[in-house]
């Protein structure tokens, strides 16, 4: 038999309520905040009332200091037991059983009251009801204070119920007795399973997802805010007194609340990670904080202490409000007024990591910095390009950036970036693509409303701007609506279903009186009389910044759809065009093909030692080839990326001359054959095009080929060893999709 890491223990209720009052067991931060709603904690006191059994705590032996108490107050020693399982049930026992105040997932402090009738043996909610009968005790913690003893409570108790009913001797024997067992739920015996001290926080995690299937899985990021409660734990609540900040609107005094996020700990461990050590990922940032030299792979306590003051620098940055604030108008700057329009938390956090890179860092000019993160985050948020492998594409942003030491560098650096991704084909292609859906949170809506904001653009038949509305302050009833241009029952009436009428190209905000007097009229009856209030170039510059085509009002459905995409496109284009201090872009941004190579291969990278030929052999092989052709498949069907030909995986150049080709036009033609007959001709409609499809660089003294492939706007399909897959990217690695896979996945990327 092998052996167990754990023991078993057998408790009593009130030895474990004694141990948490004492100290001696607390809780540690890999656990969720208390989330029980009251009902379930009354849940839990009925079944100990009826003598059911409630499952087992897992406890684990670990000793370190610092961990977070159970209920509000200071305890008498640390803890040398942590709850792994059963977090909920023993926080809401402790709750009750003194009293105490527990910290609920918003950071308020709440304390549980449960009622008991002891006349029927029923446990309820506290609540006004249960307060004004006389029937129940309104909160049984009184029954464990030792302010009121067992006797003087059942007289109290009585003698209030008398002064309402009758008691017959039946019933005041029924009220000692439930009064007697409530209080005897003290001695309720529990089992605890404990692991040993000597495993890892790894392992506890394993053990935890093992036994609890419905549990959270415990994270590298849950380990490292574990970590500051040990070792900084005045980091630690910092950290929280910030979150808490952000949520709670103050009068005259300065705080971390906004009108765009939320943030969790986590969220900001994230960011003042990414500031401090230059990484998004989390993995190798738990081993260093505990000491780990990630050379020698030795531990000491001078190699943490140093890390922990790279982190506390960087954390004080991250919680500075100037900064943080500072940063926050740079959302207001690209359009971006409410939480509504922030599709993804990832985007504004890693945002704000760049924003302070170049702001406390390279000391980049406050305005410069709020334009040049404006421009991010709206390329960010419209490209989704957090949302695929985040850390991954946070990773290669970083790189980007380590080599960066003036404001003029970091500038272009995020410039030449995001000029890379928003080239004339996203704007003509993708984007109008993207906009047909009916989704209500999509990237391109949100842009297009921001867009409008920039544009100053007017709401539909109205003289208002749609700034005005969008504001976080503007909270009035019966103000602003999101009307249907072709109106829903007139539309169904022609056999349209809900996911063509709901297009958000079928979109677009009017005041709450102009919705009601358009009600289901067609617009070919309504927009006459909607029009006639303003004069005929008003109508058409509202038009404009609406993106309405002229005449939209006698178009077809499907053909008004279409032109309207593209015009919604061009206004999300205009939009960018505000913000950026030249054009959108009207070619690819030059390659900054040595930064790309530094970064290594991402979701958005991947490098190939050749195009045709063995390495091993020294033959031409068909598997080469397949493997270029899966990867341009996997970039065009998931979020584009750049394809390096003539790198080695692990960055090392081998150069284009062990292909063979006479020349580099036979190469590039050697490669347009093998995705024209492979992927398809219209593939090279979504790939740059600068020498026939193929750009040829230097690096190293090597010459290499470089295609760099955009997000496509309709499936790729590519044929591989004579038979057809679909491949996408996941991380560094192209896969392909099985059939089901393939139809949701076609279903959601493509609509």
């Amino acid at each position: 038999m092998s052996e167990t890491i754990f023991k078993r223990v057998e408790y009593d209720l009130s030895d474990l309520i004694k141990d948490i009052k004492l100290g001696k067991i607390g809780l540690p931060d890999i656990q969720r905040p208390f989330v029980w709603k009251n009902v379930k904690v009354r849940d839990l006191f009925d079944s100990m009332y009826r003598g059911y059994p409630i499952g087992y705590l897992l406890l684990w032996e670990n000793g370190n200091e610092g961990h977070k108490q159970v209920g509000i107050g200071e305890k008498q020693v640390a803890p040398n037991l942590v709850i792994v399982d059963g977090q909920q049930r023993l926080t809401s026992l402790y709750a009750v059983f003194t009293a105490a105040q527990v910290v609920r997932a918003n950071y308020a402090e709440e304390h549980i009251r449960i009622a008991f009738n002891p006349l029927e043996q029923k446990f309820d909610v506290a609540s006004a009801a249960t307060r004004q009968d006389r029937a129940f005790i309104p909160d049984i913690s009184v029954v464990w204070s030792g302010s009121l003893g067992l006797i003087p409570l059942y007289n109290r108790y009585t003698e209030a119920l008398r002064e309402t009913r009758d008691l017959s001797p039946e019933d005041t024997k029924t009220i000692e007795n439930s009064l007697s067992r409530l209080h005897a739920l003290s001695s309720f015996p529990l089992t605890a399973l404990q692991l040993s001290a000597d495993i890892s926080e790894e392992d506890v995690a394993e053990v935890f997802v093992r036994i609890n299937s419905q549990g959270k899985s415990l994270n590298q990021a849950d380990f490292i805010l574990t970590l500051m409660s040990v070792f900084w734990d005045d980091g630690r609540r910092l950290l929280e007194a910030f979150c808490r900040q952000a949520r709670i609107p103050t009068t005259g005094t300065p705080s971390a609340y906004n009108a765009f996020i939320e943030p969790s700990p986590d969220q900001l461990l994230r960011a003042t990670v990414g500031l401090a050590f230059r990484r998004a990922r989390l993995s190798s940032i738990y081993s260093v904080l505990r000491g780990k030299n990630l050379e020698t792979g030795q531990f000491s306590v001078e190699h943490r202490e140093r890390q922990f003051e790279l982190l506390k620098d960087a954390q004080e940055r991250v919680l500075n409000l100037d900064n943080w604030h500072g940063f926050l108008r740079c959302l207001q700057q690209a359009g971006f007024r409410t939480k509504r329009m922030v599709i993804s938390n990832t985007a504004l956090i890693y945002s704000y990591v760049l924003y302070l890179i170049g702001r406390t860092e390279v000391k980049v000019g406050e305005q410069e910095i709020r334009t040049a993160i404006a421009q991010w985050f709206f390329m960010a948020s419209l490209t989704g390009r957090y949302t695929g492998s985040p850390e991954s594409a946070m990773e290669s942003d970083l790189a980007l950036l380590r080599g960066v030491h003036t404001p003029k560098e970091f500038l272009d650096t995020l410039t030449n970036a995001t000029h890379v991704v928003l080239t004339n084909d996203f704007w003509e292609l993708t984007l109008p693509n993207e906009l047909a859906t009916s989704a209500s949170r999509s990237p391109s809506l949100f842009a297009f409303e921001a867009a409008l904001v920039l544009l100053d653009a007017p709401v539909l038949f109205s003289n208002t701007k749609l700034r005005e509305w969008l504001d976080p302050g503007v909270k009035q009833p019966n103000s602003l609506e999101r009307h249907h241009l072709f109106p829903k029952s007139h539309l169904a009436g022609q056999g349209f279903q809900d996911r063509q009428i709901n297009q958000i190209a079928n979109y677009a905000y009017v005041e709450w009186q102009d919705n009601r007097s358009i009600s289901n009229h067609p617009p070919s009856e309504y927009v006459a009389a909607a029009a006639s209030k303003f004069k005929d170039e008003q109508v058409k510059d509202m038009y404009r910044l609406n993106a309405l085509p002229e005449g939209w009002e006698q178009m077809a459905y499907d053909e008004f759809l279409k032109e309207r995409r593209m015009l919604m496109a061009r206004i999300i284009r205009d939009g960018y065009g505000r913000l950026a201090s030249g054009p959108t872009t009207s070619e690819p941004a030059p390659l900054d093909l040595a930064s790309i190579v530094v970064a290594g291969e991402s979701d958005r990278v991947e490098f190939k030692s050749t195009l045709r030929t063995n390495l091993h052999t020294g033959q031409r092989d068909a598997r080469m080839e397949d493997a270029i052709v899966r990867t341009i498949a996997g970039f065009l069907n998931t979020n584009g990326g750049t394809l390096v030909v003539g790198v080695a995986d692990d960055g090392n150049p081998v150069g284009i001359d062990v292909d063979g080709f006479d020349n580099e036009d036979k190469m590039s033609l050697h490669l347009t054959n093998l995705v024209n007959s492979r992927i398809g001709a219209k593939a090279w409609a979504t790939i740059h095009a600068n020498f026939d499809h193929a750009n040829f660089d230097d690096h190293d003294d090597f010459r290499v080929l470089v295609v760099r492939c955009e997000r496509a706007p309709t499936p790729a399909y590519a044929t591989v060893a004579n038979q057809q897959h679909f491949f996408v990217r996941t991380g560094a690695a192209t896969v392909p999709l099985s059939p089901d896979e393939m139809v949701e996945y076609i279903k959601q990327r493509f609509g």
